[in-house]
């Protein structure tokens, strides 16, 4: 566990600094990473096997590179076109492959919830690229209670809609969620000039919410609060995450 949390440390030390670099290459840079920012990083780094406090600023760590199964090939064409408003398909290639997992196998009397993302409506979703969604389950701590998602990156965009239409297995069975947990769906993009991927905003559902059939829900800025204490939302226009969710349960 220590492990994976040093590796996360280092990837988020690694877009400092690559945004750091942006800044110094970037006079006009409106997210500067100012030498001050530099330097609260500076402790961590020293400390690195021993560092298990909150990581000081909201960045996605690196992405490490996936390890491919046999027979798959890898897609290094990781186009940098800078042209934001392009919404051609093969923007939507390279970045995010997705970590979708199986639904898990039924047992007699126990739920099993899928969730499909069908679309997320923003004012800027021309802008977006290669945006995904990152699924997790998280108990009233914001501790996470199973493996972490990642959809594909978006089918297609249309007016203020991206859209999944991509199917989530929750990985627990719904009579285990504990009282107070919460799915979130944080969504993501990347950003060319920064060379990263960042959180633009996120969603959850609560365990009041969980139905059969379809489901708007808001969207809210960032950082995800996974504790749901400082909530903000995202906008006041009526753009909204849209979710269906199917009930699986054998008697």
């Amino acid at each position: 566990m220590f492990i994976f949390f040093e590796q996360k440390t280092l990837g988020k030390i690694a877009t400092c600094l690559e945004m750091r670099s942006a800044s110094l290459q970037c006079t006009q840079s409106k997210e500067d990473f100012k030498l001050e920012d530099l330097k609260k990083i500076e402790s961590i780094i020293e400390n690195i096997l021993t560092y298990n406090k909150e990581f000081p600023f909201d960045v996605q760590p690196v992405p490490s590179r996936r390890i491919l199964a046999p027979g798959e090939e890898e897609d290094l064409d990781l186009d940098d076109d800078e042209d934001a408003g392009a919404c051609a398909s093969e923007a939507f290639a390279s970045r995010a492959p997705g970590t979708l997992l199986p639904r898990l196998p039924s047992e007699p009397g126990i739920t099993l919830l899928t969730v499909r993302i069908e679309k997320i409506g923003l004012k800027d979703a021309g802008q977006c690229i290669d945006p995904y969604m990152t699924v997790s389950v998280k108990d009233v701590n914001g501790v996470d209670l199973n493996p972490v998602q990642e959809t594909p990156v978006a089918t297609r965009k249309e007016d203020n809609y991206i859209h999944f239409c991509v199917d989530v297995e929750i990985q627990r069975h719904v009579e285990k969620l504990p009282k107070g947990a919460a799915i979130f769906f944080e969504f993501k993009h990347y950003k060319p000039k920064k060379k990263f991927t960042s959180t633009k905003c996120y969603a959850f559902l609560e365990m009041d919410e969980i139905k059969p059939g379809p489901l708007v829900i808001e969207l809210y800025k960032k950082p995800t609060d996974f504790k749901r204490k400082k909530l903000q939302l995202l906008t006041k226009k009526p753009l909204f995450l849209h979710l269906h969710q199917t009930l699986h349960k054998d008697s």
